[in-house]
């Protein structure tokens, strides 16, 4: 339990049932392969915690943003609880490090595959919901996933965003080439460019093609930030 025990510290909660928590971080392939009763991997947690982490976001969004409407609050919820946003707030915790998986899933990448990390981090919300209730779980939630809302905020839609900066600077649009493809067909990893002319903006990695876009884009935005060509903080 030493892992799970270092785990505990850097998720600031302490389970009184120890195995939720193992429970959680059990992927459906190591379930599989150690040939596991049914429903031992961490899905059904997945299900309760996105539901915990809609109701809290939905809360939390709605108190600190008195002047929005319910179609962009709606909006920005969805740019928080979105698989790439979530991935990346797994990186604070390391999260990545105690997921359970199987052996071939373990050597195609799964350790650092977005919709993993994802599920997992939603599963563990629903861990600590059951272990202690609302109010530890919507301390995990504000702590690690509803904080630098506006730079999370692009994640959910970088492409449009990054087509409407670009139109403004260049006065043209981006192309998106697929650049690397591997992987096993069940669990493939594309990279990605996004170009203007042939101008890299910016480079990402996904278990699919949109996805890969949509990182390309967000590392595109972050870079003309950086260099102040724009500006992404309202």
């Amino acid at each position: 339990m030493t892992n799970l025990n270092e785990f505990e510290k850097k998720i600031k909660y302490e389970f009184q049932d120890k195995s939720l928590l193992k429970h959680a971080l059990i992927h459906s392939s190591y379930a599989n392969e150690k040939h596991m009763k049914k429903f031992s991997d961490n899905e059904k947690l997945e299900f309760l915690g996105d539901a915990v982490l809609e109701l809290v976001s939905s809360e939390f969004l709605y108190h600190t943003y008195t002047k929005m409407s319910e179609g962009d609050l709606s909006k920005l919820r969805a740019s928080l609880v979105c698989e790439p946003t979530l991935a990346y707030c797994t990186k604070a915790i390391d999260l990545d490090r105690y997921v359970f998986l199987g052996k071939g899933e373990e050597q195609t990448g799964g350790r650092q595959r977005k919709s993993i990390l994802s599920d997992a981090l939603e599963a563990v919300i629903g861990a600590i919901f059951l272990d202690g209730g609302i109010e530890p779980a919507k301390a995990f939630i504000l702590e690690f996933i509803l904080t630098d809302i506006e730079h999370k905020r692009l994640f959910h839609d970088s492409k449009t965003t990054l087509q409407e900066v670009t139109q403004a600077m260049f006065g043209k649009g981006v192309t998106y080439v697929v650049v690397s493809e591997s992987g096993p067909d069940h669990a493939k990893e594309y990279g990605v460019k996004a170009l203007v002319d042939e101008e890299v903006l910016g480079e990402g990695v996904g278990s699919s093609k949109k996805s890969a876009e949509q990182e390309a884009a967000y590392q595109a935005l972050l870079k003309l930030h950086m260099e102040n060509k724009i500006n992404i903080v309202n």
